[in-house]
């Protein structure tokens, strides 16, 4: 497989020296880490957000470092979790000493290595509080993890916990309203290719061409079943489906997030968009903001997901608060 890499094991210590190099004014990475934060932070008096995991997901996380969303991002290896002592190091620097909240998506490496950092920091005194986010309809457990896993549905997590944070509000506050948010949050994905990971060189997984994988993880984790490809629409109403059966009330407002998972082109994600919104004005719901691109990929996996977020009158307000990142815009 081709790629534009120097060497495998450099791409992310290259990646992030070549982000903060596009982005000098908002983002700075700090020495010896692969932590990338606010070039602002810590900023005193605000509860700082940190998040991350493994790296082939880009834009997240570090996209989402800025005014608005998240303080700090710590990158691991490609699709590996970032070790403790380097979220330790996200921690600190980002403690304006109203505590730190870490935004961690459910996958076994993530949640052991963020809980062993937020162990750590309590212990140098930071008041330090957690959430892990579990948005993927598709299967209960996986490969990667305990129950469900977390996909797309983060960057909103990210979103909300942010803007709440920016408000003034506490640890207890940003804390509740990231969990409101979790709890209001549905995701599921769809591969029609694999993803290659630039050490193997090679595709993780084999798809024929008239397959695709419904209910893919972001990892090229085994989704519900592999079938013959169907049309844009089909493949949506598969999706929505399991989707709109985790949504309490098919008439509330919702969000949506049309995801690329890597190589899917924009004119695709807007195809699926189409039938997305047709399908929620059948159903009586109201649309309140889309977003459609790549947020969380896959590496170069070619697909895409879907993700609802059900809103109720304050999380449509921080939703679209002010931000400032590289890669999420309102």
């Amino acid at each position: 497989m081709k790629k534009v890499i120097n060497n495998a094991e450099h791409v992310v210590d290259q990646m992030l020296d070549g982000l903060v190099s596009a982005h000098p004014d908002e983002l700075k990475r700090l020495p010896d880490t692969t932590v990338i934060i606010r070039k602002d932070a810590p900023i005193k008096g605000k509860v700082g957000i940190v998040s991350g995991g493994g790296s082939g997901h880009e834009p997240a996380h570090a996209g989402f470092v800025g005014r608005g969303m998240l303080d700090a991002a710590v990158a691991g290896e490609v699709f590996t979790s970032p070790t403790p002592d380097q979220i330790l190091e996200a921690i600190k620097a980002v403690d304006g000493g109203a505590g730190v909240l870490l935004v961690i998506k459910n996958y076994t490496g993530d949640v052991m290595n963020f809980e062993m950092a937020q162990e750590m920091a309590e212990m140098e005194g930071i008041q330090v509080a957690s959430v892990v986010v579990n948005d993927d309809v598709a299967v209960e457990d996986s490969t990667f993890t305990i129950g469900r896993r977390g996909i797309a549905g983060t960057v909103f997590v990210h979103k909300v916990a942010g803007a709440k944070a920016e408000a003034g509000a506490t640890l207890e506050e940003v804390k509740a309203v990231a969990n409101q948010t979790i709890a209001s949050v549905r995701s599921m994905g769809v591969a029609l290719s694999s993803c290659t990971l630039p050490a193997a060189g090679k595709p993780s997984f084999t798809l024929a061409e008239n397959e695709m994988e419904i209910g893919i993880g972001i990892h090229g984790e085994p989704g519900i079943e592999r079938v013959a490809l169907v049309s844009a629409d089909e493949i949506t109403t598969i999706l929505l489906n399991k989707i709109l059966a985790e949504i309490d009330e098919e008439s509330s407002d919702v969000a949506v997030m049309v995801n690329g998972l890597g190589s899917t082109p924009e004119m695709e994600l807007h195809i699926v968009n189409k039938k997305v919104a047709e399908v929620l004005r059948d159903k009586g719901m109201n649309v309140y903001r889309t977003w459609v691109g790549e947020y969380m990929t896959s590496l170069d996996m070619a697909g895409f997901s879907i993700t609802i977020l059900s809103l109720n009158e304050g999380l449509m307000e921080l939703l679209v608060e002010d931000v400032k990142t590289v890669a999420f815009h309102v």
